[in-house]
C-alpha cells in the first residue's frame, strides 16, 4: 500500500517563512534554511517552499535563498511563487527543486501547464490552486489569495490535470491557519474528478486531522501544513506513530 505522506509548507516573504491565518495577518517564524534542516531529519516525506509575495509584487522567485534552503533538504523539494514562464521553471529547477507549483502564472497563460509538462514531465508540474467559497461555489483565488478569478475552482483544477499538470495542492483558505481540520468537503469535490495525487492544505490544528482525513478520503495522498509543525504543536513523528496505529500507511525514520 502507498504511503501517505506528511508535508511541511515554508511560506516565506523577504527571506523568513511566516505564517498567517486565512492568507492574512503574517507573522515571522524563522529561517527557511533552519526549518528545512528540521523537517528533513525529522521525518517529513516532502517539502514545499512558497514565495507568497512574488506574484503579488510581479517578481520572480529569491534563487538565494531557494538555493541555500534547496542544500539543507534530502527529501523532494516543491517549489512555487511567482512561477509564469519557462524559464522561470528552468531557473528554479536548476535552483534545487524537483518540482515546480504553478497558480497564477497557469491563470495568466493556461498553455504554461501544458508546455511545462512537455518540457520536463507531468510529474515535475503541481498545479496549487487557492480556493474560498463565494456564495457558496468555490472560486480560484489569485496572486497569493489576494484576488477573486471568478473561476469555478474544481473545474479549473480537472483542466490543468487533463492538460499535464501531475500533482494538486488544494489550499482551502477558509479553513487556512484556523486548525478546525482539512477541508473535506472540498477536497472530496476535487478528489472526484482528477486521476493524480491531491495534497490537502489549510486547517490541521492536530494529529487528528491528519486520521480524519486519510480515514475519510483515502484518495488524498497527503497532508500539508505549516504552523502545527513550526511551532512545535504536532511533531511528525508523533504524527505517523499515530497513523500507524490508526491503520494507515506511513514512512517512519
Amino acid at each position: 500500500m502507498i504511503t501517505k505522506r506528511i508535508i511541511p509548507c515554508l511560506d516565506v516573504r523577504n527571506g523568513r517563512v511566516v505564517k498567517g491565518v486565512n492568507f492574512e495577518g503574517l507573522k515571522d517564524v524563522d529561517s527557511p534554511v533552519s526549518l528545512a534542516e528540521y523537517y528533513t531529519n525529522a521525518g517529513a516525506d516532502e517539502l514545499v517552499f512558497y514565495d507568497i509575495t512574488a506574484s503579488a509584487e510581479g517578481r520572480e522567485i529569491f534563487t538565494d535563498i531557494l538555493k541555500e534552503t534547496a542544500k539543507h533538504v534530502f527529501i523532494p523539494l516543491t517549489v512555487g511563487g511567482g512561477i509564469n514562464t519557462l524559464a522561470d521553471f528552468e531557473r528554479v529547477l536548476s535552483a534545487g527543486a524537483d518540482k515546480v507549483s504553478v497558480n497564477s502564472g497557469a491563470i495568466r497563460n493556461p498553455e504554461l501547464v501544458p508546455e511545462a509538462a512537455k518540457r520536463y514531465g507531468s510529474q515535475c508540474v503541481v498545479i496549487s490552486a487557492d480556493v474560498k467559497r463565494v456564495d457558496g461555489v468555490f472560486h480560484v483565488f489569485a496572486k497569493g489569495g489576494r484576488v477573486d478569478t471568478g473561476m469555478e475552482g474544481v473545474e479549473w483544477i480537472k483542466r490543468c490535470t487533463e492538460n499535464g499538470a501531475g500533482e494538486v495542492v488544494l489550499n482551502s483558505i477558509d479553513t487556512d491557519g484556523v486548525k478546525q481540520g482539512f477541508d473535506l468537503e472540498m477536497l472530496q469535490a476535487v478528489s472526484d474528478v482528477v486521476d493524480v495525487p491531491v495534497i490537502a492544505s489549510g486547517g490541521a490544528g492536530c494529529i487528528g486531522d491528519f486520521i480524519t482525513l486519510f480515514k475519510a478520503l483515502p484518495k488524498v495522498d497527503a497532508g500539508l501544513a505549516a504552523s502545527i509543525f513550526h511551532f512545535g504543536e504536532v511533531k511528525i513523528r508523533d504524527l505517523k506513530l499515530a497513523m500507524k496505529d490508526a491503520g494507515i500507511p506511513a514512512r517512519i525514520v
